[in-house]
């Protein structure tokens, strides 16, 4: 098991493909969603043979620690040990593959250390999010699912989902479910984050809301693929329009089916993912 400690003192989980088959070439930096881990990108992680391959657990997910301090939970923050690993990789510079945060991280990344990026593959974010999609997110967000058990994770995220992500089976609905959440004999499934990533999202709630598109104007210097779920409620038809017109070589993917995440194994999400790096590293 890999891992890294931040100038902060934090024991950071990450996995590499360094020194596999196929494993050591061009960098992707793997970041996922905000309540989400490495295990994020298993769906994709076979179709980039060829790349080296990095997912990094942010400070309190997955098996990373969690910090004394939730106001840490922050998207600069985040960046930082981004940045912090790459550095511990020996890495100069890195492709992005952001879902949802991860994407916000790229954009800061692009603001604050522009050289240390190849470029950036967004998966459904950009520099608006829809107020009905962060709604959703909050009525989850730090709080232990109903469920007790995978199989009845897997049968509740389907009906669940049914509306945004309509066709998906049972059996991916339940590896997802085995992905965010933890078995507890007796008990509701377990987080696989620190519950108190709420406190520190209403803390940043509490403050003006930036202005993100100068980061996005940043980032959209780059090499940049911006995927989105057709039937996404956190990124738009029309935002990604805008983002078009603002970034006129953006490539712009539209998966359908898919609401806020696409998994990424799709055939559309895969052909803008593997024509970026084919184009760009």
């Amino acid at each position: 098991m890999a891992r890294f400690v931040t100038a902060d003192g934090l024991s950071l989980h990450y996995a590499d493909t360094a020194g596999q088959e196929g494993g050591d070439g061009p960098p992707v930096l793997c970041l996922a969603g905000l309540t989400r881990n490495s295990a994020d990108f298993q769906m994709v992680l076979p179709f980039l043979a060829g790349h080296r391959v990095i997912r990094m657990d942010y400070r309190g997910r997955g098996l990373s620690d969690y910090a004394e301090d939730f106001s840490t939970y922050s998207i600069p923050q985040e960046a930082h040990d981004a940045l912090a690993l790459l550095d511990h990789l020996g890495l100069e510079r890195a492709t992005i593959l952001g879902t949802s945060r991860g994407g916000l991280i790229a954009m800061v990344l692009a603001a604050t250390a522009p050289d240390r990026l190849s470029g950036a593959i967004l998966n459904d974010i950009g520099p608006e999010l829809a107020p009905g999609g962060l709604d959703r997110i909050m009525d989850y967000l730090g709080r232990r699912p109903k469920f007790r058990s995978y199989d009845e994770a897997a049968d509740g995220l389907a009906a669940i989902n049914a509306a945004q992500f309509p066709g998906v089976s049972r059996g991916r609905w339940r590896l997802h479910a085995e992905n965010i959440w933890a078995e507890q004999e007796g008990e509701r499934l377990a987080l696989r984050y620190d519950p108190r990533l709420r406190d520190a999202v209403e803390q940043t709630g509490a403050q003006p809301a930036p202005d993100l598109w100068p980061l996005f104007d940043a980032l959209a210097a780059l090499p940049l693929t911006v995927l989105r779920g057709a039937n996404s409620d956190l990124l738009s038809a029309d935002l990604l329009a805008r983002m078009q017109d603002r970034a006129p070589h953006m490539r712009a993917v539209t998966v359908p089916d898919r609401g806020h995440v696409p998994f990424l194994d799709e055939a559309e999400a895969l052909d803008g993912i593997l024509t970026h790096l084919k184009d760009h590293g």
